[in-house]
């Protein structure tokens, strides 16, 4: 998509785009672009800086914002050099700059680039896709922990939320929740199914999960951020937990949170070994037991004063 208000600059890019093979969407102005975003498919943006009303700065701001999840690379082409205009691009989240008058290879170039860019985002969005439906199918294998990760993966968007973290934090904080048990896709059903307690040859074989689970996502650099969550949510603030036996604050926030919310949606939930307990049972129970050395103490705390102010409706536990 290309934007700018001065038609012969509209039309020299269009000529540009469409020799080297481009599919090419123009616009003269912010609310035409908006609505052309709104009903193609755009790859990629080309917003000239000094516009009338919405200027380029304002209208890349708006796309990045519009776009969400998806990647979309934005470049701004402006006579404009100087360092404040520059670092107000940056700002607004464009991905590059070119300068009027504007070289025809280099404006190519730079667009190639930043098109292999949004395949490589697309490619790796694609691959978290396969890794979230491989989630899916393995809790549906059983009746038991049927939508247990994404409950969990809710809970964690609602905390987050209830302690004040920032959006991205909180997309980071669901993914982690989702995933938390990807690691139990390389177990035996039989060890995952079994109606009494294991043994200690099957103990160690589930306490391997956590581990299992951040080697499965580690290739993928956009969950890199989840992995601590992945890894340490079997850990005890009394250091009694597993895989690394972390204490206190060492285990990492993300992990403290998760084995809260794991912890809850279990005891809400059926399990063949026992029947499930009311919403108010276990906020009892996790109060009563809050300073026993499973949990963060002053985070239990806030969660459980969090389920009790907000509407229990929203959960459905199987």
């Amino acid at each position: 998509m290309v934007v700018d208000d001065v038609r012969p600059n509209l039309e020299l890019m269009e000529a540009v785009f469409l020799k080297a093979g481009l599919e090419v969407h123009s616009a003269s102005g912010a609310d035409a672009a908006l609505e052309i975003y709104a009903h193609h498919a755009i790859d990629i943006a080309i917003l000239d800086v000094m516009m009338p009303g919405v200027n380029g700065f304002e209208l890349c701001r708006r796309l990045k914002n519009f776009s969400e999840k998806e990647y979309i690379p934005v470049v701004l082409v402006t006579a404009l050099s100087d360092k404040k205009n520059r670092l107000a691009g940056l700002e607004a989240g464009a991905d590059d700059f070119i300068s009027k008058p504007f070289d025809t290879q280099e404006l190519l170039t730079k667009i190639r680039s930043l098109l292999k860019l949004k395949e490589l985002h697309n490619q790796l969005d694609h691959s978290e896709s396969i890794i979230f439906s491989l989630v899916i199918t393995m809790e549906a294998r059983d009746h038991y922990t049927k939508g247990h990760s994404t409950r969990v993966g809710d809970l964690a968007y609602e905390f987050g939320s209830f302690l004040g973290f920032p959006g991205k934090d909180l997309e980071v904080l669901k993914k982690a929740g989702i995933l938390h048990d990807i690691g139990k896709m390389a177990l035996s059903e039989t060890i995952l199914k079994k109606p009494d307690a294991l043994i200690m040859t099957e103990l160690v074989e589930i306490r391997k999960h956590p581990v299992l689970g951040e080697e499965i996502c580690k290739p993928l650099k956009s969950l890199k951020h989840i992995l601590p969550g992945i890894r340490h949510h079997h850990e005890r603030w009394d250091g009694g937990g597993f895989p690394d036996n972390l204490t206190g604050d060492r285990i990492p926030l993300i992990a403290r949170i998760l084995s809260i919310l794991d912890t809850f949606d279990a005891m809400v939930s059926f399990r063949p070994y026992r029947e499930k307990r009311s919403i108010e049972q276990t906020l009892w129970l996790m109060e009563k037991e809050r300073f026993s050395g499973q949990w963060d103490p002053e985070l239990t705390g806030i969660f459980i004063r969090m389920m009790q102010v907000m509407s229990k409706e929203v959960y459905s536990y199987a």
